[in-house]
C-alpha cells in the first residue's frame, strides 16, 4: 500500500493536496462564490432565504461530470455551506431547498461520490490554506477560507482540525508501510513505525488539547454548531428529512442525511483498521458504519484496504519482542486517549449546554445520534484491545 494511491500524503495526510485560495471557478458559478463570500453577512441580516433564492440555478450538471476533481471540491465547500445557511440560517428551519441550490449540489456530490450536504472533507479538509505558502501547515500558517458567520471560535475550530488532520499523515503513512512490515515479518521495522507513530500523536494531542485557548464552548455551541446539522434524526424537520426541490432523481422525497461531524474524520477508522480494533455492535458503532459513505471515496478505500490486509495484530501477538508489544500498546493507548479527550469536549462544548435553538440538541450530535454514552464505550474497548 501507497498513500499516492489514494490521494494521501505524508506531508498533508487526509488534507486536500491543493489549497482552496489557489483555486479559480468559472463564469457560471460567480454568483454562487460571491454569496460564498459574503455569507456572515447574508446570514446577518436575519433573512438569508430571501437573499439566496434570488441566486440563479447555475446549471453545472455537464460541468461538474467533466471538471478538474480540486474545482469540483471547491464548488462542493462553497455550495455546502450555503445549503445549511439556508436551512439553518433563520428562527424556523427551511424544510426544503430550492432547485437553484438543490440542482447544483447534487451534481457535484454526484460527481464526488457523497451525499449533497455540508461533508467534514468540505468544512475542514478542502477549507484551508496557508498564509505563507513557504511555510508549514500550522495553527500559525493556516486559515479557514469559507465561513458561516465568522470570528475567531469558528475559525479556531476549524483550524485545530486541519492541523490534527497534517499532522496525521505520518499515521497513515507508517500504516500502509506496517501492513507490509508485519507481512514480511520484519519487526525492528514494524517497531520504529510504531514508535514514530506515538510521537505523531503526541503532536497530534497536543494540537486537540489547544481547541478551548480561542473556541469558547458557549460560543462553538450557539453560534458554530447550529449551522452544521444534518438532516437525519433531527425533529426540526418535520418529513423526517430535506426535500430537494428540482432533483428528478430524488423524487420529491424527504432526504434524511447525515449532519458534518468530526467522526466522519477518517483517521482513528484507519487506526482501528490497522491495529484491528473491533467494537461491539451499539447505536453509534451502526452511526460510524452508516458515515463511511460520506467520507471521499478514495479514504473509504484506504480504510477498507488496511482492513482487508492488515494483520499487525496476529503478527504482534505472536512476536517474543516485548518492546515490539510495547510499542504497538503505547499506539492503542494513544487512541484511546485521543477518543477520551474526544468525550471530554462533547461534554463541555455540546451535553452541557442548553440553549432553545431549532434543531440543536445537547443530547445529539451533529450526525444525528446521542453519543456520550457510546463515545465512552467505545473509548474503553479502545483500551481493553492491548497485546
Amino acid at each position: 500500500m501507497e498513500l499516492k494511491d489514494y490521494g494521501l500524503s505524508r506531508e498533508r495526510g487526509y488534507l486536500s493536496h491543493y489549497e482552496i485560495d489557489e483555486i479559480t471557478l468559472p463564469a457560471e458559478l460567480a454568483d454562487i462564490v460571491g454569496a460564498a463570500n459574503n455569507l456572515s453577512g447574508l446570514l446577518s441580516t436575519g433573512r438569508v432565504r430571501h437573499w439566496l433564492d434570488r441566486l440563479p440555478d447555475p446549471e453545472i450538471e455537464e460541468w461538474a461530470r467533466e471538471a478538474p476533481e480540486a474545482q469540483v471540491r471547491t464548488a462542493m465547500v462553497h455550495l455546502s455551506f450555503l445549503v445549511q445557511a439556508y436551512v439553518w440560517g433563520e428562527d424556523v428551519p427551511s424544510q426544503h431547498l430550492p432547485a437553484n441550490l438543490a440542482r447544483p449540489i447534487v451534481a457535484v456530490a454526484d460527481r464526488l461520490g457523497q451525499s449533497p450536504l455540508l461533508p467534514y472533507s468540505g468544512y475542514v479538509l478542502d477549507n484551508w490554506a496557508r498564509l505563507d505558502k513557504s511555510g508549514p501547515i500550522s495553527l500559525d500558517n493556516i486559515y479557514m477560507y469559507q465561513n458561516f458567520v465568522g470570528g475567531d471560535d469558528e475559525n479556531w475550530f476549524v483550524m485545530i482540525h486541519v492541523a490534527i488532520e497534517a499532522e496525521a499523515g505520518v499515521l497513515l503513512d507508517n500504516a500502509a508501510k506496517l501492513v507490509t512490515a508485519a507481512k514480511t515479518g520484519d519487526e525492528s521495522e514494524a517497531e520504529r513505525l510504531l514508535v514514530e507513530m506515538d510521537a505523531a500523536w503526541e503532536r497530534i494531542y497536543a494540537h486537540f488539547a489547544r481547541m478551548p485557548e480561542r473556541c469558547d464552548p458557549y460560543i462553538y455551541f450557539h453560534r458554530v454548531r447550529p449551522y452544521i446539522h444534518g438532516w437525519a434524526n433531527n425533529p426540526a424537520l418535520k418529513g423526517g428529512g430535506l426535500i430537494y426541490e428540482g432533483v428528478d432523481q430524488l423524487g420529491g422525497k424527504p432526504q434524511a442525511l447525515r449532519g458534518q461531524t468530526g467522526s466522519q474524520s477518517s483517521i482513528v477508522p484507519a487506526m482501528d483498521a490497522v491495529f484491528q480494533v473491533g467494537h461491539s455492535d451499539d447505536p453509534l458503532k451502526s452511526f460510524l458504519d452508516e458515515l463511511h459513505r460520506y467520507r471521499p471515496v478514495q479514504h473509504r478505500r484506504f480504510i477498507e484496504d488496511l482492513t482487508a490486509q492488515s494483520t499487525l495484530r496476529s503478527f504482534v501477538e505472536g512476536s517474543s519482542s516485548q518492546s515490539l508489544k510495547d510499542a504497538f500498546n503505547a499506539c492503542l493507548n494513544q487512541s484511546a486517549r485521543f477518543r477520551t479527550r474526544h468525550l471530554e469536549y462533547a461534554a463541555s462544548y455540546i451535553n452541557k449546554q442548553a440553549g432553545s435553538i431549532a434543531g440543536n440538541d445537547p443530547d445529539v450530535g451533529t450526525g444525528g445520534t446521542p453519543f456520550m454514552r457510546y463515545l465512552k464505550k467505545h473509548r474503553d474497548e479502545n483500551a481493553a484491545q492491548l497485546v
